[in-house]
């Protein structure tokens, strides 16, 4: 196959597909035993889609009278899909460093929360800063991302709680999706917290009277597009009926449910979401029986965040019995002034130690089924023809090694790919390559 082509890896050692026949998520069993090609090559076009996956002769003679703009030896790697990240709040001013100490002093997140910090800390802060000074600090935390090996990450507003700034945020983040490689789903988390000097029954009517037909309006004029709609469903912040009113609300004007429930009390968030054909639901540490049966049943994606867990000492998600009830299982960072992590090879190791999952499971929670929870999986989460060539090349004859290295992605990852152009190089391949 003749022509001009953007990019060739060839001889990789391992080139893990992750699905193999095109499926749109893996359950337990296909998450089980992942497609994984040796001595292979793949090609990406001048379209940044992926052409070609297959043994490295074969794609020698299928392209030999070819040009391609960049050429990599990927012998001794491996190349993997690039990672989904299926839940951040990377939006904000003001860190929380100083509540670290007193979660390790035994204060639960809902102690700091009642006494003015927690979100409400980061939306006095988010609210003083100006568009630009966010967007400064949102692009260098999507940059450590995408050096982590990070392609596609989910980005919430809700440190705001009121119109102008939740606006101001979701600017800041759509910015962000037209002036940089990495891809970028948007979700409206207007009712992230309950704003002082309102209740949550008021808060709600303002969010769906007010937020939700200006965000119609902004999509409609081009000017900001989002893609998700989320709640934090809690005790104390948004009840059932609340969060019932405010997803249905926004899935009434073409926005995907993609919501936080039952996560530090059993709140039945998880049948809310199967009965409103909810996309995907983050957190469910405290998730019933009955609520992982309707999950499974209705396709709705189960995004956990072993970080969050590990950080709060929270009961971990029960991924085991999630994936044995057919759930699909993704995973997220939850990356926030609260649980400080860029890196989902770390979320990874996590889920594994932490929540039992095997490596194989851990890494289709982290590719094809985060995609899915985003909605995107026709389009990102693994290797195979048509897709984009999102890819990550790492320096290792195996590719486990992303998962066991417990922090070593720094200097384990060689290449970030995204559409075939290399957006991230290590220093020690040569000349790092600028965003």
């Amino acid at each position: 196959m003749a022509g001009r082509q953007r990019l060739l890896l060839e001889n990789a050692q391992q080139l893990v597909l992750v699905c193999g026949r095109g499926e749109e998520f893996l359950r337990r069993e296909g998450a089980a035993s992942l497609a994984v090609l040796r001595d292979a090559s793949l090609v990406v076009g001048l379209d940044g889609c992926i052409k070609a996956v297959g043994q490295a002769d074969v794609i020698r003679n299928q392209f030999s009278g070819a040009t391609f703009e960049r050429v990599i030896d990927c012998s001794g790697k491996c190349v993997l899909p690039g990672l989904v990240d299926a839940h951040t709040h990377p939006v904000w001013a003001g860190d929380r460093v100083h509540e670290f100490a007193m979660k390790l002093a035994g204060a639960s997140y809902m102690e700091i929360h009642q006494a003015g910090g927690g979100i409400h800390f980061t939306v006095e802060h988010t609210r003083k800063a100006t568009e630009e000074e966010l967007f400064t600090t949102f692009k260098h935390r999507l940059e450590r991302m995408l050096r982590a090996g990070s392609t596609l990450v989910e980005c919430k507003s809700g440190y705001g709680l009121n119109l102008e700034t939740e606006l101001k945020m979701l600017r800041v983040i759509e910015r962000a999706k037209q002036s940089m490689d990495i891809g970028i789903s948007s979700t409206y988390c207007g009712a992230h917290s309950v704003p002082k000097g309102k209740t949550a029954a008021e808060a709600t009517d303002d969010i769906i009277n007010n937020h939700l037909p200006k965000l119609q309006e902004l999509k409609l004029s081009g000017e900001i597009h989002v893609n998700n709609i989320d709640v934090f469903c809690e005790k104390g912040v948004f009840d059932l009926e609340s969060t019932r009113r405010i997803l249905q609300a926004g899935k009434d004007i073409g926005l995907q449910i993609n919501f936080h429930g039952d996560e530090l009390h059993p709140m039945k968030s998880a049948e809310l979401g199967a009965e409103l054909g909810a996309r995907a639901i983050s957190h469910l540490e405290e998730v019933s029986d009955e609520g992982i049966t309707a999950m499974a049943r209705a396709k709705c994606a189960a995004v956990l965040l072993p970080t969050t867990a590990y950080m709060l000492r929270l009961k971990q998600p029960r991924a085991r019995k999630m994936l044995e009830e057919g759930v699909i299982v993704a995973l997220g960072s939850d990356f926030n002034p609260n649980a400080y992590c860029f890196s989902m090879p770390m979320v990874m190791h996590l889920a594994c130690v932490n929540m039992k999952m095997s490596m194989n499971e851990a890494l289709a929670a982290a590719t094809i089924n985060a995609a899915y929870a985003l909605g995107k999986s026709n389009t990102h989460g693994s290797i195979e023809t048509g897709k984009q060539g999102d890819l990550v090349i790492i320096n290792s004859s195996r590719w486990e090694h992303l998962i066991y290295q417990f922090g070593g992605h720094e200097a384990l990852i060689d290449y970030v790919i995204v559409k075939g152009k290399v957006i991230y190089q290590n220093e020690r391949c040569g000349k790092i390559s600028s965003y």
